[in-house]
């Protein structure tokens, strides 16, 4: 039997990697309603292309898609269109890569400690919001999410490229009903083991784990050539990178090298007591640089999630796209968005502006930054929307525009090993791209704007994606 399943696995892992590297996307049944654009060779012609590089924008540009890749782009006037291409007129229109996003989910609070299955609603909202490529950061639901990355690679559903990482790494201490806590460093190896014969390609430490647990742990996923994320409390960032993590989540909010009083391998206040110690320190302070240094030499990244600290923060705007939710999802939203608007106290009125500028400094030192949102945090953002907004608030930290869409394009491509596949606008890699009204180069909202998204070669139409969901996102 063990060997009948590693053969199996064997196999999906085959078509999955195929698909990946495929022509045109293959469209099933289930997706051709949402699919705009199913054509062997199309032309978008006098669009502006933002490569996703950080190269300026190129006005007034022809891109030429054939069996879904990039087959040619330059100037309109020198660029030929193909005999029997379908053709499309974007004047007045851009296109960027299709984002790349790195701390996404496909589960949802929906009761008291309980959190629910959204891979198909979630899937189709990630999609719509011009998410071309993704990985979840953290699974709640065991296989579901796997066999959904599988369905998505095979046509048979619509939504991302989907990198899924396997059930939280974790130690006894938060309660969790769908995660089983570690006991020990075998422990460790034995679920990376056992996840990735499953089919997870990434995995994510979490609070509780011990400094151990999480050096066999990344030692077990790194055998396989998969990587290790996390979001920690138990583990100071710089004894994470020395134990072999490869991507630290929430920026620096989570980062607990600072706490006074720290005792090793145990998580002291949770995340409050390091988001308030950082508050505490500038960006620019010795200390800081130099643990920003040893991230760098030792090549972990870390993921920006603005988005999740802004539900915390009074004074911020409510989320876009809440009437996709369930009707008690969406007042269960709006109740903690009003309770955080009458809290003055809110520690996060000082951290999160400082958060920002914590990830502005860490790539300005030569840190990899990449971008995601955890729709989960209490309940807080709408997948798709919510990238939308992350990309806004990169620039708010301080990023140029062209920079908050290469952390959101390149920068995610190339952690997760696809950079020669994905995440920027160059001829030979996948047609994995946006079509947008507008200029965000110049006016970053304009990233809202979508016309159309275009997975492998495929166009989809957003609003039919959305319409898919809308008021039902929590169900399925």
């Amino acid at each position: 039997m063990r060997a009948r399943w590693r053969v199996a696995v064997a196999v999906l892992s085959s078509i999955t990697a195929l698909h990946a590297d495929a022509q045109r996307a293959p469209v099933g049944p289930a997706v051709r309603s949402f699919v705009r654009y199913d054509t062997a060779v199309l032309a978008l012609t006098h669009v502006r292309v933002i490569d996703g590089t950080g190269a300026a924008p190129r006005d007034d540009q022809t891109l030429i898609v054939r069996d879904g890749r990039i087959a040619a782009i330059g100037p309109a006037a020198r660029t030929p269109v193909p005999a029997g291409a379908q053709v499309v007129d974007l004047t007045g229109k851009s296109v960027t890569p299709g984002l790349v996003m790195v701390h996404e989910h496909l589960f949802y609070p929906v009761g008291a400690g309980t959190y629910g299955n959204l891979t198909e609603s979630f899937s189709r909202l990630y999609l719509a919001g011009g998410v071309t490529s993704m990985r979840t950061g953290g699974n709640m639901n065991g296989l579901a999410e796997l066999l959904m990355a599988r369905s998505t690679a095979a046509g048979a559903k619509p939504g991302p490229f989907i990198d899924a990482t396997a059930p939280y790494l974790e130690g006894p201490g938060m309660g969790f009903n769908q995660v089983v806590p570690l006991r020990d460093t075998l422990d460790a190896k034995r679920l990376v083991d056992m996840w990735a014969d499953l089919g997870a390609t990434s995995f994510k430490a979490y609070m509780n784990i011990t400094r151990d647990e999480l050096r066999v742990a990344a030692a077990a996923a790194h055998a396989r050539g998969l990587k290790i994320t996390g979001h920690l409390c138990s583990v100071t960032y710089r004894e994470a990178a020395d134990a072999g993590i490869d991507d630290l989540e929430h920026g620096f909010f989570a980062m607990n090298d600072f706490v006074p009083n720290k005792r090793p391998d145990m998580c002291t206040g949770r995340g409050g007591a390091a988001t308030q110690s950082m508050a505490a320190r500038e960006p620019d302070a010795p200390e800081v640089q130099a643990l920003f240094r040893h991230l760098i030499e030792k090549r972990v990244a870390v993921t920006s999630t603005l988005t999740i600290f802004e539900t915390f923060t009074p004074g911020r705007p409510i989320g876009a796209g809440l009437d996709v939710l369930l009707p008690q999802l969406r007042e269960d939203y709006e109740r903690r968005h009003a309770a955080t608007q009458r809290n003055t106290q809110s520690p996060y009125i000082k951290a999160f502006p400082k958060g920002m500028a914590f990830e502005r400094a860490f790539a300005k030192a030569g840190g990899t930054l990449v971008v995601g949102t955890d729709p989960t945090g209490g309940g807080g953002l709408v997948p798709g929307f919510s990238n939308q907004r992350a990309v806004e608030l990169l620039v708010e930290a301080g990023f140029t525009p062209l920079e908050a869409i290469r952390i959101s394009t390149l920068n995610g491509a190339t952690y997760l090993g696809r950079g020669q596949l994905t995440g920027s606008l160059e001829v030979g890699k996948l047609a994995d791209l946006i079509v947008l009204d507008g200029n965000p180069a110049s006016t970053i909202s304009d990233m809202r704007k979508i016309v159309t998204v275009f997975r492998q070669g495929v166009g989809y139409d957003p609003q039919a994606l959305i319409e898919s969901v809308r008021g039902k996102a929590g169900l399925w």
